[in-house]
């Protein structure tokens, strides 16, 4: 008896049909001139996700911010002069105290948003459309597919984070003047160490972010409604915030993903201290690490219907 079996495939490109041999009990081999590492490739999808509102109305707030700091202090009337120096005082003192400040406002919240839609809504969002499923059967692998999608998704949340001090910077420049910035410990730094040190705290907050990342994205593989995976990252950061000024955990509040989110602050000290940011990037790539981890299982295993 013949161990060869005959099977009939389509082929991608024209749907003819395509008679194969392969092994009686093998699983169905692929159609000819498949390439699982050419499908849904990473400028198809970075294209795809910055024709959507969501990219553009993202990216356009983070660039509004600043804007809105600054008509905000020309607006508010000037405290009362008792020699003592507000937050806001201080923000006007230079582009970078402006910078610093806007980081500040933004680094909780609006950036863990930010963060949360672009990795939230990714996958969840192809459920909600029902499209999930054609591009699964097109077919893309679906370890791909989430890879690509999450590459694509941390780009654009870099991208994000980093925008904001850098429009922040410009617009306290022209506003401000670019002259040194002033701690709120009084210690100052030259306008170009001031620049490196706001990236380098860019470039900590969108680490730090990661552990939101990988929530939002076990959450967008979880379920086909995108406002509750990327909903139920920013609830789990302000419910790790809030928890966080509860001394009475002591200790357990180290464990908490939002504990170190602050810690870029010591680079505004002319002798950084690194400990409790190494600390935060572990403590972030960490929770992010598992997170993925489980992403992936779960939407190997999962039934797409939608």
């Amino acid at each position: 008896m013949s161990t060869e079996s005959a099977a009939v495939e389509p082929t991608v490109a024209t749907g003819e049909l395509v008679t194969a041999r392969r092994p009686r009990g093998h699983t169905t081999t692929a159609a000819p001139g498949y390439r699982a590492g050419r499908t849904l490739r990473l400028r198809v999808e970075l294209a795809r996700q910055l024709a959507r509102r969501r990219t553009q109305v993202s990216v356009g707030l983070v660039v509004l911010l600043p804007v809105l700091l600054w008509l905000a202090f020309q607006l508010s009337k000037p405290g009362p002069a008792n020699g003592s120096l507000t937050l806001v005082d201080l923000a006007k003192g230079s582009g970078p105290n402006f910078t610093v400040f806007a980081l500040f406002a933004s680094s909780s919240f609006l950036l863990v948003v930010v963060v949360a839609l672009f990795f939230g809504d990714t996958v969840a969002s192809e459920a909600s459309w029902s499209s999930l499923r054609y591009l699964l059967a097109a077919p893309v692998p679906r370890t791909r597919l989430l890879r690509q999608k999450a590459i694509v998704a941390a780009g654009l949340s870099l991208f994000a984070v980093v925008l904001l001090p850098a429009v922040a910077l410009l617009v306290g420049s022209l506003a401000y003047g670019a002259t040194d910035l002033v701690s709120p410990t009084g210690e100052s730094l030259s306008y170009g160490q001031a620049a490196g040190r706001i990236l380098l705290a860019a470039v900590y907050v969108a680490l730090h972010l990661s552990w939101v990342a990988g929530l939002a994205l076990l959450l967008s593989v979880s379920t086909d409604a995108p406002l509750g995976a990327v909903g139920g990252a920013v609830m789990t950061s302000i419910l790790s915030q809030i928890l966080d000024t509860i001394t009475a955990l002591e200790g357990l509040r180290n464990y908490l993903p939002t504990h170190y989110g602050p810690a870029w602050s010591d680079l505004l000290s002319a002798q950084i201290d690194w400990g409790d940011m190494t600390r935060g990037v572990f403590s972030a790539l960490a929770y992010c690490a598992v997170f993925c981890a489980l992403a992936a299982w779960r939407f190997t295993r999962k039934d797409i219907t939608s």
